[in-house]
């Protein structure tokens, strides 16, 4: 079926559409397409482009004419709406054209029309398959390329969060953490605020180094309320102790999705870290409280040492007082030599024992000095405890 639209002729036998230029405003050529081809047919290069249907092939039909179709070409060429079509000069047979010229002005192909109807349906049709496997495979180098960069992206990110997990451990302190995590998010091109909460102190932070009291204030409001919280280009992350507002998340959802993934595996790295600062916190503050236990202890060892040895002297001193003046009380007691002998006898044993007692006492507190002394000396190094000195203190023990 053939009708006249807009200074041409239309046949609608297939949903595939052949635009055919010629000067004329008609061509021969479109009988022998319509078989195959939904064929309009224009004496304008401008009007070549059909409002309905899919256009896959250019036709410049130069059979009737001598006009250069060469300047026609090119001028499709350079129209945006048919550089990826395929375009084929038919000429007359009598007519020698030149390959080279035409294939620079981005012909694909050059079909005399002495050539038979299948022969011409055949090249046509490659000539359309050839376009076809030419988009997919821009296409496929599309995604090739796309997903190329994507896995470089990610490869770069992996290393920046590795980069963060191993010298996050050399921070002493919430300041030096949150200086590492801003430095590493600038890797993502992110504008960010932070909290940390640690059980001595809880440090807002931006990336210059002052908080901003309203993004403080939310952080703590949204610190419980799920690991993301949504709300625009915005987006809290929580993990644990740390929280992170991101002020400029990207707009497209693979990389957003993507930076969401990475920050939040820096984010469990902070946590590990704010928790470790604790704990280490935690022991300096026991390290100190032995300290001053010990230096008490060592204050009522001391007394409670001092106390002992006077009590010690007076005894020996009794004991000796005690036992001088048993003696000379003998002399008025007018005692037989025998009994005088086992008076003193008596009398010298009670010594004797009250001097071993009192040399017992001593070891005693030679021990007690050594225990106030090794106390001291553990308590009060200066630095953790070798693997060494703890085995040794185990064996003291």
């Amino acid at each position: 079926m053939e009708c006249r639209i807009a200074g041409g002729f239309v046949s609608k036998n297939s949903t595939r559409m052949a635009a055919i230029y010629n000067p004329t405003g008609s061509s021969l050529l479109a009988e022998l397409l319509s078989d195959e081809f939904s064929v309009t047919v224009s004496d304008s290069p401008q009007a070549l482009c059909p409002e309905e249907g899919d256009l896959v092939m250019i036709i410049i039909d130069m059979t009737d004419n001598t006009e250069s179709s060469l300047e026609v070409c090119q001028h499709l060429k350079r129209d945006d709406r048919f550089e990826d079509l395929p375009i084929v000069i038919y000429c007359a047979a009598n007519r020698r054209l030149d390959a080279m010229d035409y294939f620079d002005a981005g012909a694909d192909d050059i079909i005399e029309a002495s050539i038979s109807k299948q022969d011409l349906l055949a090249r046509l049709n490659k000539s359309v398959f050839h376009t076809i496997a030419n988009r997919q495979l821009k296409s496929r180098l599309k995604q090739a390329n796309e997903m190329a960069f994507s896995a470089m992206s990610d490869t770069s990110d992996l290393g920046v969060n590795i980069q963060f997990l191993v010298h996050c451990h050399e921070c002493s302190n919430l300041d030096e953490l949150a200086m590492l995590l801003f430095r590493t998010l600038s890797h993502y091109q992110l504008s960010c605020s932070l909290q940390l909460r640690s059980a001595f102190e809880t440090k807002n932070s931006e990336e210059n180094g002052l908080p901003k009291d309203l993004e403080s204030r939310l952080l703590w409001e949204l610190k419980d309320g799920g690991r993301y919280v949504d709300f625009g280009r915005r987006c809290v992350m929580n993990y644990g102790e740390v929280s992170l507002l991101v002020k400029n998340m990207p707009e497209d959802e693979k990389r957003f999705g993507s930076i969401k993934d990475n920050v939040f595996a820096l984010l469990q790295g902070a946590d590990a870290r704010v928790k470790s600062i604790d704990s280490s916190r935690m022991l300096e503050m026991e390290r100190d409280v032995m300290k001053g236990m010990s230096i008490k202890m060592q204050d009522v060892m001391e007394q409670v040492d001092n106390r002992y040895q006077e009590v010690m002297r007076r005894c020996a001193d009794l004991v000796e007082d005690m036992a001088v003046r048993v003696d000379e009380a003998i002399l008025f007691l007018d005692l037989t030599e025998s009994q005088e002998e086992t008076f003193s006898s008596i009398m010298q044993m009670g010594v004797t024992s009250i001097s071993e007692l009192f040399n017992e006492g001593i070891k005693i507190d030679e021990s007690f000095r050594k225990l106030i002394e090794y106390l001291n000396n553990t308590l009060n190094s200066d630095g953790p405890a070798s693997v060494e000195e703890m085995r040794s203190v185990l064996n003291k023990l």
